[in-house]
C-alpha cells in the first residue's frame, strides 16, 4: 500500500497542511512539530515526491495577494502596480479575492506556508496564519487595513491625518454642520479616519453630533443609503465627509435625485481619488491616496523579505494629498 501525506499526518497527530509545511519549510514550524512529523515520516516510510523535494531547495516563483474585494477600484489600482513590479522581478501573482472571509484568507496563507508561494501581500487586518506551530512569520507585507502585529512590515498612509485634512478643508470654507459617512466599524482605516474627523471638529470647537455619523461599507450603495438617512434629519448637515470616493459618489447620486445642488446646498468630500472622482459632475474634492505607489512599495518590500533582507522601516507611510475640485464650497448664508 502506498503511504501518503495523510498517513503521516494521522501518525503525527497533526494536519496534512502541517506535514506539508514541515517538509517544504521546516524553519517555519516549531522544533516539537518537526520532531513529531519526522518521526512519523520515518515510522511510515513516507517518501516525498520529486516536486515536494524541490520545494525544499527552490523557490516557487509565486507571490500571493490577499484582497477583500478585487472589483473595488482602489484595490484594482494597487493590484496593477503590484503585478508590474512582480513581473519585473520574475514573479507571478496569485490573486486571492477573499470577500472578507477569514477561512479564505487562511487558505491563501497556507499556500505560502506549504511552499506554493514565496511571500504574501495582505490587504485585510488579520494574519492569514495560525501562529501556534510557527517559529517565525514567512515573508509578509501588509497595507490598507493594518494588522496588529509588531513583526509585520506595513506600507500605508496616515488615515487619521488624511481625515483631519479633509474636515479642516470643510471648516476653512465655513462649515460647522459636518456629517461623516464612515466605513465598516471594525476596520482599522475606519477607526483612524473617524478619529481624525472627531479631532478636527474638536480642534475647531465644533460639537460632535452622533446623528451626523452614518455607517457604510465603503461601497456606492451604502453611500446612497447613508445620504438618505442624513436628508431625513430635521437639522441637515451642510457638508459631508465620506470615508471613500465610492460612498461619496453614492451620496452625490442621492442628492441629485432629491434635487439638491452640489456644492451650493451641500458640499461633499471623498477619500481615495479613484479615476471616477475627476469625471463626476461636479468633480469630486477628495483625499488622494498614492495607490500605485502603495502597490509598488508593497512588492518592493516583499522582494527584500523574500531575499532574507529587512527593510529600513517596519512601517512606511506614503504621503497623501488634498485635491480640491468642484464638490466643496462655502455653505449658503443662514444654513
Amino acid at each position: 500500500m502506498k503511504i501518503g501525506i495523510k498517513d503521516v499526518a494521522k501518525k503525527a497527530g497533526v494536519s496534512s497542511a502541517t506535514v506539508s509545511r514541515t517538509l517544504s519549510n521546516p524553519e517555519l514550524v516549531t522544533e516539537n512539530t518537526r520532531s513529531k512529523v519526522m518521526e512519523a515520516v520515518n515510522a511510515t516510510g513516507y517518501k516525498p515526491n520529486r516536486f515536494g523535494a524541490s520545494l525544499r531547495t527552490q523557490k516557487s516563483g509565486n507571490v500571493v495577494v490577499v484582497m477583500p474585494d478585487i472589483t473595488n477600484q482602489v484595490n484594482a489600482s494597487i493590484i496593477r502596480a503590484i503585478e508590474r513590479e512582480a513581473m519585473d522581478a520574475g514573479y507571478s501573482v496569485l490573486l486571492g479575492d477573499t470577500q472578507n472571509s477569514e477561512e479564505r484568507e487562511r487558505h491563501y496563507g497556507e499556500m505560502v506556508l506549504s511552499g506554493q508561494a514565496d511571500g504574501i501581500l495582505v490587504f485585510t487586518p488579520r494574519l492569514p496564519f495560525e501562529l501556534g506551530n510557527l517559529t517565525k512569520l514567512p515573508a509578509i507585507v501588509n497595507s490598507c487595513e493594518e494588522i496588529d502585529h509588531a513583526d509585520v512590515c506595513k506600507v500605508t498612509i496616515d488615515n487619521e491625518a488624511g481625515a483631519i485634512t479633509a474636515v479642516e478643508h470643510l471648516i476653512s470654507l465655513g462649515h460647522t454642520k459636518i456629517a461623516a459617512i464612515k466605513g465598516p466599524s471594525l476596520t482599522p482605516s475606519t477607526r483612524d479616519r473617524l478619529a481624525g474627523y472627531k479631532k478636527a471638529l474638536q480642534k475647531a470647537d465644533i460639537p460632535i453630533d452622533e446623528k451626523y455619523i452614518i455607517t457604510g461599507d465603503y461601497g456606492v450603495e451604502s453611500g446612497i443609503a447613508a445620504m438618505e438617512k442624513l436628508l431625513k434629519l430635521k437639522s441637515r448637515p451642510t457638508a459631508v465627509f465620506c470615508f471613500s470616493d465610492d460612498m461619496a459618489i453614492g451620496a452625490m447620486n442621492t442628492l441629485r435625485e432629491n434635487e439638491y445642488n452640489i456644492p451650493q446646498d451641500m458640499s461633499i468630500i471623498g477619500f481615495d481619488d479613484i479615476s471616477y472622482a475627476s469625471l463626476m459632475s461636479p468633480k469630486l474634492t477628495t483625499i488622494k491616496q498614492p495607490l500605485e505607489a502603495l502597490g509598488r512599495q508593497c512588492m518592493k518590500t516583499l522582494l527584500k523579505l523574500m531575499k532574507g533582507q529587512q527593510p529600513e522601516q517596519k512601517v512606511m507611510q506614503l504621503p497623501f494629498e488634498l485635491v480640491v475640485r468642484q464638490s466643496t464650497a462655502a455653505p449658503k448664508a443662514g444654513t
